[in-house]
């Protein structure tokens, strides 16, 4: 399985994301996951590859050219497909990947998810997305899913299109039930 893993590239972030982070590389190196990624050097991007790649299994980097410029790209990729732009990078992600993963991350984390989650709610893939909330870091985002249900944003329920796993046992009873 592909398994696309969005992340930050920041590294002056909380020591046990790191640790998890690595624990979700291993196990997915044991399985024969490929990693997809935003294959940059920095963060949990770099501890999830690196975890991945000292495993045995593969990496995919899906790297925009600016981030190919700047020297950023990880040692631990194994395929590097180089693209445009960051709208580029997500569609590049999404069509690479069958599972897709966000650990804790920023921004561009958060664009990515609701990138994927939205063109699942509209029927263009039913591929699961999860949200890893190491720490109860997706709490905040998880009480605006819900507000945003009670408040009718949201047909149906947000559930359905974004999964929420507190440990890596949730993660993988997850993607191992259609």
């Amino acid at each position: 399985m592909k398994i696309c893993v969005f992340c930050s590239a920041n590294a002056n972030i909380d020591p046990d994301f790191f640790r998890m982070t690595e624990e979700l590389g291993r196990w997915m190196a044991q399985e024969g996951h490929t990693l997809v990624y935003g294959g940059v050097n920095q963060g949990l991007m770099e501890c999830v590859a690196k975890a991945v790649h000292e495993g045995g299994g593969r990496t995919i980097g899906v790297i925009p050219r600016i981030v190919e410029k700047s020297g950023r790209i990880s040692d631990y990729v194994e395929v590097e497909l180089l693209c445009d732009d960051l709208t580029d990078r997500k569609q590049m992600m999404a069509d690479q990947s069958d599972v897709f993963i966000a650990l804790p991350g920023g921004i561009g984390t958060l664009d990515e998810v609701f990138t994927v989650a939205a063109a699942a709610t509209i029927g263009y893939h039913q591929k699961r997305v999860i949200l890893y909330n190491m720490k109860g870091f997706w709490d905040g985002l998880v009480a605006l899913m819900s507000d945003l249900q009670v408040r009718g944003m949201v047909r149906g329920q947000w559930e359905t299109y974004v999964s929420v796993a507190s440990t890596l046992e949730e993660i993988k009873q997850m993607i191992n039930t259609p």
